[in-house]
């Protein structure tokens, strides 16, 4: 088991070097002149160039790569200009928002998914399967962002049940109640795309797992049908099911920049967002790079979680 660890962190490394050479070239493509941009009015030719110098702008693109690398590599991740403090530190401050935010989704949308496709996949051709696909088909269909607006229209504007942004409340709270409430309709929106993606492919793997020997041999002997479904059937189809829902995790992950910006939650999309506007060239190659290293982190437990279930993926 270690061994197929050891693998997996290996086979990670060249995926971690290729965002970063992919998140420092596309940083650079971006027209303008990122000193100007930071320096606002005060963009004299001197104070630009002497910016430049100081960022290391003047330097040849592969020679800014390697030093940017070489201290990324040391946990130094530089310093944001527009806040005035060390990258590394802003991430971690906002990614504990992000890290409540995505990974609420992700319990939703992960128990709820499998729920729905375990009684779909049960009731296959009945009532609840069909009410079923047809909530899951049109959860799919609509984009997180549009919901996560029209969710602020009718539970914020219309009906005043939930606050329309935020994590916390200005005025008070921050309490865990409060933080609830603003997360419920965040998460949700996050949630219902990822959680109709894993509902589909849940009920596929049950649907073959159903048609084996040993579920029938179950049945003949007796087994409750409760039991051979929520047992026997969803513990062999958990081998498939695994893999989409580490998917769905850098999904959610993802997804969670947008729906940030929607709901105003402070976290690391809304953060980056706002350092692209800001040309902040360290703050968001550090910010890419850390949720692209979570992601990558996040697949491997998945796979080792997948190997414990199934022994022969790791030969």
């Amino acid at each position: 088991m270690g061994g197929y660890i050891l693998k997996r962190i290996l086979s990670a490394v060249p995926v971690l070097l290729g965002i970063t050479v992919i998140v420092f070239l596309i940083m650079a493509m971006i027209p303008g002149d990122p000193a100007t941009a930071i320096l606002g009015s005060y963009a004299t030719p001197e104070n630009v160039e002497r910016l430049n110098r100081h960022l290391g702008l003047d330097q040849p693109l592969w020679q800014r790569y390697f030093t940017w690398l070489g201290n990324l590599l040391q946990g130094d991740f530089g310093r944001s200009f527009a806040l005035n403090r060390p990258v590394l530190d802003e991430i971690l401050d906002r990614f504990a928002a992000t890290l409540i935010l995505a990974g609420t989704a992700f319990v939703l949308c992960a128990f709820l998914g499998i729920a729905a496709g375990v009684v779909s996949a049960a009731r296959q051709y009945g009532p609840a399967d069909k009410a079923i696909t047809f909530v899951v088909i049109l959860g799919i269909s609509v984009p997180s962002f549009f919901l996560g607006m029209m969710m602020i229209l009718l539970f914020a504007v219309k009906l005043r049940w939930l606050p329309a942004s935020g994590m916390y409340s200005i005025w008070g709270g921050g309490d865990l109640p409060d933080l609830i409430r603003h997360l419920t309709m965040p998460a949700f929106a996050l949630a219902v795309v990822a959680t109709g993606v894993i509902a589909r492919l849940s009920r596929g793997a049950m649907l073959e797992v159903l048609r084996q020997d040993f579920i029938r041999t179950a049945r003949a002997k007796g087994v409750p049908e409760r039991r051979v479904i929520w047992g026997h059937a969803l513990r062999a189809a958990m081998v498939g099911i695994i893999p989409v829902l580490g998917i769905q995790a850098g999904f959610v992950l993802s997804g969670a920049v947008y729906i940030e910006m929607v709901f105003q939650w402070p976290g690391v999309g809304r953060m980056l967002v706002d350092a692209i506007l800001k040309r902040d060239i360290l703050l968001v190659q550090g910010g890419v790079v850390f949720i692209a290293a979570c992601y990558v982190g996040f697949n491997i437990l998945v796979d080792v979680a997948q190997s414990l279930l199934d022994p022969r993926i790791r030969t």
